[in-house]
């Protein structure tokens, strides 16, 4: 579906985003203000561009991955370690609301850039400050990247097969779920200097917000002694809940979480008299004989087709979902009709696909303007907005600084 421009004014139309942060939590949490109205302004090095540039698939030597991650962000130069760089941001930053930056504590403020710097030219400045483990404490300074905050929150550790390593995964988890908790802390603290006057400084430690979607285990720790160890598939919290093959060699996956669907599941293939056992009417009790559970539902799925299966779940109001891979997704229909991977006109790629803003508002809906642009497309225009004069911006090219 051709992704349309929205007529409604967007919510966070006149919000100016400077987007100074690279790999990947900040950039997204950056692009997930641009889907909504936000004019952000990538800020990136004129010899060292993003280095999403360079990551994973190119065509025509173009990086896609970046066609994502710089949607809807006007993309400029400028090497902040440079004196004109650094007053040049300066005067970016006096006309912004915030700024996103993930650079090792300390960098900002050996350039000249720190809080006290651009606080005193935007009162009203959020700055927010990404970072790997946090603006202090002991590993404050190690670089920090979103694989460590899988391993170090416990994530890879409840992961895998009983019997196997603990498993990271094969993208960005750790910095896609930090990503969503800055663009909400951006907009907490846009609020409070609603209501203030005053801008902050935002503190996010990308191994934390992981943490808080892992669930209860602190507290279970805390109060039972409780050690979360790898279940694989299944859950410690209710069964059947587990992956299942199909007559036709496709994979499925069968959720339990509600009594009422589970006991709708076991009479479905077959095995009714299971749910009169005492220990099937609590989930916990369910997780506890997941051996006998599983293999009643997967004997029945094995004996048939995905669709028959999906069909046969569907009728019996059954949670089932297959096991799509990046085709499927393409393909499936629920997909296409919420429009989640939509079609965007690009001037180096032609018509490409990908997924849409997050969610969906009756009134003010967010939108895909472009994709990602060439490496600082957008220098002269920014600046020559700004005030600066062609022969300022000839100079700073002499110096190095754009």
């Amino acid at each position: 579906m051709t992704h349309a421009l929205p007529t409604a004014p967007t919510p966070l139309q006149g919000l100016r985003v400077l987007d100074l942060a690279t790999l990947f939590a900040g950039p997204l949490a950056a692009t997930l203000l641009g889907d909504f109205g936000a004019e952000v302004i990538k800020v990136e090095h004129p010899r060292r561009p993003d280095p999403s540039r360079g990551h994973g698939p190119a065509k025509n030597g173009v990086g896609l991955w970046w066609k994502l991650l710089g949607r809807n962000k006007r993309a400029i130069t400028l090497d902040l370690s440079a004196p004109g760089g650094r007053d040049t941001l300066l005067r970016l930053a006096a006309t912004a609301d915030v700024v996103i930056e993930n650079f090792r504590p300390g960098t900002l403020e050996r350039w000249g850039l720190g809080w006290p710097e651009l606080s005193a030219v935007a009162p009203g400045l959020v700055l927010t400050r990404v970072t790997g483990f946090g603006q202090f404490g002991p590993y404050s300074h190690r670089p920090g990247f979103g694989t460590l905050a899988e391993a170090m929150s416990g994530f890879a550790a409840v992961t895998g097969e009983p019997d196997g390593p603990p498993t990271l995964p094969p993208f960005g988890l750790a910095d896609s779920i930090a990503a969503l908790a800055t663009s909400y802390a951006v907009l907490t603290a846009l609020a409070a200097r609603a209501a203030t006057g005053r801008g902050q400084v935002v503190d996010m430690a990308i191994i934390e917000p992981i943490l808080t979607v892992l669930g209860p285990q602190p507290l279970w720790y805390d109060q039972l002694g409780h050690v979360q160890e790898r279940t694989g598939n299944r859950s410690l919290n209710n069964a059947p809940r587990n992956t299942y093959r199909t007559a036709d060699g496709h994979w499925v996956a069968v959720s339990t979480s509600a009594q009422s669907v589970a006991e709708r599941v076991m009479r479905l293939v077959g095995r009714p008299e299971l749910t009169e056992e005492p220990w099937f009417a609590t989930g916990t009790g369910r997780a506890g004989h997941a051996d006998e559970l599983d293999t009643a539902v997967g004997g029945w799925i094995a004996r048939r087709t995905r669709a028959e299966a999906l069909a046969a779940f569907e009728k019996a109001e059954a949670a089932i979902a297959p096991i799509h891979d990046i085709r499927d997704v393409m393909d499936d229909p629920q997909y296409r009709a919420l429009d989640t991977i939509t079609e965007v006109a690009d001037p180096e790629l032609g018509t490409i696909r990908m997924q849409n803003v997050l969610f969906r508002l009756s009134e003010t809906p967010g939108a895909i303007r472009w994709a990602g642009r060439p490496h600082g497309q957008d220098t002269e225009e920014v600046l020559t907005e700004l005030g600066l004069s062609g022969t300022e911006i000839a100079a700073l090219r002499d110096q190095g600084a754009l």
